[in-house]
C-alpha cells in the first residue's frame, strides 16, 4: 500500500487512546475474514461434489447468514454500548469470540459445511455486538480533528484485514494434509490475541448510565430508526453508508466465483484482485484524510460516488474470455485485459474509501453523544438490511440467468441513481463539493492558528471582506459549521445562493432598506448563539473597492450586547486582485481572469471578550492579522 499516512495518522498509531482499540478491531476483522475466506475457498475449490450453481448458492447463503445477526441484534448492542463502559464491553465481546472460534475449530476438524456455515451466524452475532462500540468509542477517545484520520485508519485496517485474512487462509488451507486443522488453530489463536489487546483499551465511561435496556427487538429497532431519522442529514448519511455496504458485499461475495468462472483464474488470481480492492480502499481512506485537511469534509462523498459508478461500469466492459484451464497470476497479468481489470478494481476501492470515511465521521460528529451508540446501531441495522438484500440480489440475479459481470453493471447503474437521490435530499453534499473544489482548485489555502476558534461553544467571527467568495473560503477551511450574516443581495447571487441557503446563512439588510429583514436577521443570530453555534459577520458591510478595509459598522456590537460571547478576529490574505475581487472594476467581469491557483491565507487571532469589543478594537486586530497582503 502506498505510504500515504499523514503525521496525524502516525501519531494516532502511537497513542494509547487509539492503538489498543485499533489492534483489537484489526484482529477481529482479520479473524472474521480468516474464517470466512477459508470457508469460501474450501467450498469453491476443495469441497467434493460442489457444482458451480451449488457454489454460487452456498457462498450467497453464507454471506446472508453472517449479516443477518446485524439486523436482529444491533438494537440491543446499541443500547449496551451507550449504557456501559465501552472498553469493558469490548473485552466481554472478545471473550465471546474465543468461545465461537473453539466451535469453529471443531467444525473444521469435522469438515462439516453445514456446521461451518451455521457458525457464521454466531460470528455475525459477535460482530453485531462489536459494531456500535467500534464506531461510538472514536468520538469519545479522539479529538474532532483526529476523527477523519481515525476513521481512515479503521476503514483501511478493516480492508487490510480482509486482504491479509484471505492470503493467510489460502496458504494455511493448502498445507497438506492438515490445512483445515491449522486454520482451526489460527482462528482460535487470533481470538485470544485480540482479547489481550482489548485489555489495554483505556476506559470509555458510559454517557447514558441510566438507560433501561429494552429487549423487545422489533419495538427497539423501530425506536432506533426513529432516533436516527431525527436528524435528516445523519439519517441519509446512514442510508449512504448502507448502500456502500450493499456494493461492497456484492463485489466481495461474487469475486471468488467471478475469478473462477468468468476470468478462469486460480486462487492466487483471486488473492491478487482482492488485494487490489483492499489496497484501493486503504489508499482512498488516507487520500480522503489528505484531501479533507483534517475536516469532516462531506464534499468528497460525491467524488467517491462518481468513481463507484464509472469503474463499476468499466469492469463490465473489461471482462476477459475465460479459459478451459485455470490460469495463474503470471498468465493473468500477461493477458491484454488484465491490467484494465486490476486498475478498475483498485480505483473502485479507492472511490469507496473516499466515499465512506466522511460519511462515518459525519454520523459520529452530528449525533448526540448520549445517543451515538444507538444511532450507530441503527446504522448497523440498515447496513445489515442492505447486505442481506445484496445477498438476495445476487441469488435472484444469478438464478435468473444473469452473469456476475451483469451483476456488477447493474449495481454501478443503481449507484448513480441512489447517489443522485441522496444528494437531492441532502444538498449539503453538493454544496460542500462546490466549496471544496473552489479552495482546492481555484485557490490553495494556507490555514494559520484556526485552533483559536472554539471547538464547541458559541462565538462571533469577524473578518475582512475582500471578494465574493470570502464566505466560501471560510466554510471550506473551518471545521465547524458557520452561520454567515451577509447582505441579502449577495445572498441572492446565482450558484452562491444555493451554497449560502444550504449553509443556513442569514441574509440581512440596512435598517432603512428592509427593517423587517434586519430584525429577523438579529433574531436568527441570537437563536444561533443560544444554540452554541458559530456566527460570522463581515463588519465592513460591503466588499472593498480599494483593497483597504472599510470602517467596521456597529452591527457586531449589537449582536454582542444581546449575546456577550467571545469574538474571534479573522483575516484573509492574498485575495485582492483575484477574479472575485473588485481590483479591476466589477468582480467576475474580466475575460481572462487572474488569480487562479494562487496561494491565499486565512489566519485567526486571539478571542476578544465581549466587554473589550469595539469597532475600532476589532478593526485594528483584523488589520494586524491581515498585514501587508490584501
Amino acid at each position: 500500500m502506498p505510504d500515504c499516512k499523514s503525521p496525524d495518522s502516525e501519531a494516532l498509531l502511537k497513542s494509547r487512546r487509539f492503538l489498543p482499540f485499533f489492534l483489537t478491531q484489526l484482529s477481529g476483522a482479520f479473524n472474521d475474514n480468516l474464517f470466512k475466506n477459508g470457508l469460501t475457498i474450501f467450498i469453491a475449490y476443495q469441497a467434493a461434489n460442489v457444482s458451480q450453481a451449488s457454489s454460487n448458492n452456498l457462498v450467497n447463503i453464507a454471506a446472508g447468514l453472517f449479516i443477518l445477526p446485524f439486523f436482529l441484534f444491533s438494537a440491543i448492542a446499541g443500547q449496551l454500548a451507550d449504557k456501559y463502559d465501552k472498553a469493558w464491553l469490548m473485552r466481554r465481546i472478545k471473550l465471546l469470540e474465543i468461545a465461537i472460534m473453539l466451535l469453529a475449530g471443531i467444525a473444521f476438524f469435522l469438515q462439516s459445511i453445514p456446521m461451518l456455515i451455521g457458525i457464521l451466524f454466531l460470528m455475525g452475532t459477535q460482530s453485531a455486538m462489536f459494531g456500535p462500540v467500534k464506531y461510538s468509542i472514536l468520538p469519545q477517545a479522539l479529538k474532532q480533528e483526529e476523527l477523519i484520520g481515525g476513521n481512515a485508519l479503521v476503514e483501511a485496517g478493516t480492508f487490510l484485514a480482509i486482504l491479509i485474512g484471505l492470503i493467510v487462509s489460502v496458504f494455511i488451507i493448502n498445507i497438506e494434509p492438515y490445512g483445515l486443522m491449522w486454520l482451526a488453530l489460527a482462528v482460535i489463536s487470533v481470538a485470544i490475541i485480540g482479547y489481550l489487546f482489548s485489555r489495554k483499551i483505556p476506559a470509555a465511561p458510559s454517557l447514558a448510565a441510566d438507560l433501561e435496556i429494552d429487549f423487545n427487538l422489533i419495538r427497539q429497532t423501530g425506536k432506533l430508526i426513529k432516533l436516527a431519522y431525527k436528524n435528516p442529514t445523519v439519517f441519509y448519511s446512514v442510508l449512504g453508508i448502507s448502500w456502500f455496504w450493499f456494493i461492497g458485499i456484492t463485489y466481495v461475495t461474487q469475486l471468488p466465483n467471478y475469478v473462477r468462472y468468468d476470468i478462469g483464474g486460480d486462487e492466487k488470481v483471486y488473492i491478487l484482485l482482492l488485494a487490489m480492492f483492499s489496497i484501493g480502499i486503504g489508499f482512498g481512506s488516507f487520500l480522503c484524510e489528505r484531501m479533507s485537511g483534517r475536516m469532516v469534509e462531506i464534499g468528497l462523498v460525491p467524488i467517491g460516488a462518481l468513481g463507484l459508478t464509472i469503474f463499476g461500469v468499466d469492469i463490465y466492459f473489461a471482462r476477459p474470455e475465460a479459459t478451459a484451464e485455470l490460469i495463474t497470476i503470471s498468465q493473468f497479468i500477461g493477458s491484454p485485459s488484465s491490467f484494465r481489470i486490476m486498475i478498475d478494481i483498485m480505483l473502485l476501492g479507492t472511490s469507496g474509501g473516499i466515499y465512506i470515511v466522511p460519511l462515518y465521521a459525519l454520523v459520529q460528529t452530528r449525533s448526540e453523544a448520549a445517543e451515538r451508540s444507538r444511532i450507530i446501531a441503527a446504522n448497523n441495522i440498515l447496513n445489515a438490511l442492505f447486505m442481506v438484500m445484496a445477498a438476495l440480489y445476487g441469488l435472484f440475479a444469478l438464478s435468473a440467468g444473469a452473469g456476475i459481470p451483469d451483476l456488477f453493471l447493474m449495481v454501478a447503474i443503481m449507484n448513480a441513481a441512489i447517489a443522485l437521490f441522496i444528494f437531492k435530499l441532502v444538498p449539503e453534499f453538493v454544496m460542500r463539493l462546490l466549496v471544496w473544489l473552489l479552495i482546492h482548485t481555484v485557490y490553495r489555502v494556507k490555514k494559520i492558528d484556526l485552533e483559536k476558534i472554539p471547538d464547541n461553544s458559541a462565538a462571533v467571527l469577524v473578518c475582512n471582506h475582500v471578494s465574493f467568495v470570502d464566505a466560501l473560503i471560510l466554510i471550506g477551511s473551518i471545521r465547524r459549521p458557520i452561520r454567515f450574516v451577509m447582505y441579502y443581495k449577495i445572498f441572492q447571487l446565482p450558484v452562491l445562493s444555493f451554497i449560502f441557503k444550504t449553509a443556513n446563512a442569514i441574509p440581512i439588510a440596512g435598517a432603512k432598506e428592509k427593517p423587517k429583514l434586519m430584525q429577523q436577521a438579529f433574531d436568527e443570530i441570537h437563536q444561533a448563539l443560544q444554540n452554541d453555534e458559530l456566527v460570522c459577520i463581515f463588519p465592513e458591510g460591503k466588499i472593498t473597492d480599494s483593497g483597504e478595509m472599510n470602517a467596521f459598522k456597529p452591527g457586531v456590537l449589537k449582536i454582542l450586547e444581546r449575546d456577550p460571547v467571545p469574538t474571534v478576529p479573522l483575516a484573509l490574505r492574498g485575495l485582492w486582485g483575484s477574479f472575485f475581487s473588485r481590483k479591476y472594476g466589477s468582480a467576475m467581469s474580466r475575460l481572462f481572469p487572474r488569480g487562479w491557483f494562487s496561494s491565499i491565507e486565512l489566519v485567526a487571532g486571539d478571542a476578544v471578550n465581549a466587554t473589550d469589543a469595539s469597532c475600532d478594537n476589532l478593526s485594528q486586530k483584523v488589520k494586524a492579522l491581515r498585514g501587508e497582503p490584501k
